[in-house]
């Protein structure tokens, strides 16, 4: 069975994936000590002064999820630059994770920070104003990227019925991206009508919610997704029923290779690059700066950034194999072609 990028590579469900997330924290505080900047050893990289080579880990709530390849490749080239050495679980100088649950890290976190182990948040951050004081966030602005995806759709649809799919309804990833659209529709004042669908833990759970719910709404004007899965969904389903020619509109997140070739094919009018090899990289040269520094250099709270990918630029993301965008281990410079 293929699993969504919404699930772990054991099947397990969010609630208990976010606590297992929070769990992997704990054994990396007893093991600190061993790897302080006076007993690691010197990094053989030149740019800065010689310094310990510093551990960084990163925990993740999906290790497996192919997702995450330009992240790591991000955190990988920051330490290649810098003399520095990563893992995506272990001990740790540094470490980054992410915050998928309103409280289930409040407690590590809090923990690692009492030990002098710098903590940062990646990809999903803890609820603003609550008790999680992880240094900084890098990664996607997940609301403003909602509200970004509402503002396309209320430019798509005048009014009708709308399906809003949700792979995990108050997941801190995806939540958000959903808060922030459905309230750009709601102040449009447009009559649309939003059903919010949540599809469940498996592609194919997936894909079937979202026919089921086309087949019993089929004057619909739009299906769009906050996940990635749900969005590779929706273009499935797009397609079967030729929905584009019928003047439905889709859309949502991630570049799942099958979402990219049905947005080239035209049946999705666009999906959203939340760029994550920038939260691999950024997260990692924070570790470093603050690490380097002594805590006089950071943290900063940095938002990734978002891209629309649309049937005009999607060739781009077909034609080539990057360590960018996960396709490929190689470290290479891309030439850029056409205008900015």
């Amino acid at each position: 069975m293929t699993r969504n990028p919404a699930e772990d590579e054991a099947g397990l469900p969010f609630a208990r994936r976010a606590m297992l997330g929070a769990a992997a924290l704990a054994p990396m505080l007893a093991a600190a000590a061993a790897l302080r900047p006076g007993v690691a050893r010197a990094a053989d990289a030149a740019p800065f002064p010689a310094h310990p080579r510093w551990k960084f880990v990163f925990v993740n709530h999906v290790t497996t999820n192919p997702f995450f390849l330009p992240t790591q490749y991000g955190v990988q080239d920051v330490c290649g630059l810098l003399g520095c050495d990563y893992q995506w679980s272990g001990s740790a100088n540094a470490i980054a994770t992410c915050i998928v649950d309103p409280h289930a890290f409040d407690q590590p976190v809090a923990k690692a920070l009492a030990a002098g182990i710098p903590v940062f948040s990646y990809n999903a951050d803890a609820p603003a104003g609550g008790p999680n004081k992880r240094l900084a966030y890098i990664g996607q602005d997940l609301y403003k990227s909602g509200v970004a995806m509402g503002e396309r759709i209320v430019s798509l649809v005048d009014s009708g019925t709308i399906g809003m799919f949700i792979a995990t309804p108050g997941q801190l990833n995806i939540q958000p991206r959903l808060d922030g659209a459905s309230d750009v529709i709601k102040k449009s004042g447009k009559q649309i009508d939003v059903q919010v669908i949540a599809t469940g833990a498996t592609i194919n759970e997936e894909l079937s919610k979202i026919k089921a719910f086309y087949l019993g709404h089929q004057s619909l004007k739009g299906m769009f997704a906050v996940d990635g899965g749900s969005t590779q969904g929706i273009a499935e389903t797009m397609k079967q029923y030729g929905l584009a020619a019928k003047g439905v509109h889709g859309g949502g997140f991630d570049l799942l290779p099958r979402t990219l070739e049905l947005v080239k094919e035209g049946h999705l009018d666009f999906t959203i690059d939340q760029q994550p090899y920038l939260q691999g990289l950024y997260t990692a040269m924070q570790m470093f700066t603050y690490l380097a520094s002594g805590g006089l250099v950071g943290p900063a709270d940095t938002n990734t950034g978002l891209k629309f990918v649309t049937k005009e630029s999607v060739g781009l993301y077909l034609a080539t194999e990057t360590r960018y965008e996960g396709k490929s281990e190689t470290a290479q410079i891309v030439p850029r072609s056409g205008a900015i």
